[in-house]
């Protein structure tokens, strides 16, 4: 059974449960919850505490023009809208993913999400960048990185969210393993290191950019979107 370390604070769980986390971080974080029974629970009361502060609230007046309105939009035309059958959106859009080790699993978390094949980044590291159809512009990415590997020294210019689904990696403050969680920011400044044993495979979400200490890590972190 896996022991679960690192879970998301609070305030993350709470954005989550009020739909105000933005795409990239929502699907890395539904990540954990998946996987960690604890989180799961904790998000249930915060989004049964939140519709019940919803069901105190006190009942706002409708605007004199709402009825003639809604009444005109039911009385206006409707839109052609072609909507493609399951069959030809499977044709028009394979959702491709990259190929996983054995015994790992792609998140159900993330049906519905493409990604790119593995891309090489340097020795023994690659990653892959996910497409989420609710926010296409989302940078969010896998890395797969080989035992004794190590990512640059870093910080980060905002924030970062990862979960580790696969392997482990230690960097310099704890050692994170299968369905752990961390959120990093400019307070951050660390190296994460592959344990020995098996490679690690990450699900990571960045806000602004991941700034490496030297130049040429910054130059290859550019081109991945990190």
């Amino acid at each position: 059974m896996t022991t679960i370390r690192h879970h998301p604070t609070d305030d993350i769980l709470v954005a989550l449960a009020a739909g105000t986390l933005p795409a990239g971080p929502a699907a890395v974080l539904a990540c954990h919850v998946e996987t960690c029974p604890a989180c799961a629970g904790r998000l249930m009361d915060l989004e049964a505490l939140g519709g019940a502060l919803l069901e105190e609230l006190p009942d706002a007046g409708l605007a004199p023009e709402a009825l003639a309105l809604t009444l005109a939009a039911i009385d206006a035309p409707a839109a052609t809208r072609v909507t493609p059958s399951p069959a030809r959106r499977a044709r028009g859009h394979r959702l491709s993913r990259p190929e996983l080790p054995a015994g790992a699993h792609w998140p159900r978390a993330l049906d519905g999400c493409s990604a790119t094949p593995w891309r090489w980044i340097g020795p023994g590291m690659r990653w892959s960048r996910l497409h989420l159809p609710q926010d296409p512009a989302a940078n969010v990415f896998l890395l797969r990185i080989g035992a004794g590997k190590f990512l640059p020294p870093h910080t980060h210019s905002e924030l970062e969210l990862t979960q580790v689904l696969w392997g482990s990696f230690h960097d310099g403050r704890a050692l994170f393993g299968p369905g752990d969680f961390d959120a990093a920011d400019g307070d951050i400044h660390h190296q994460p290191v592959v344990q020995a044993g098996s490679e690690c495979i990450c699900l990571a979400s960045v806000d602004g950019r991941v700034v490496f200490d030297s130049f040429l890590a910054r130059t290859l972190g550019s081109l991945v979107g990190m």
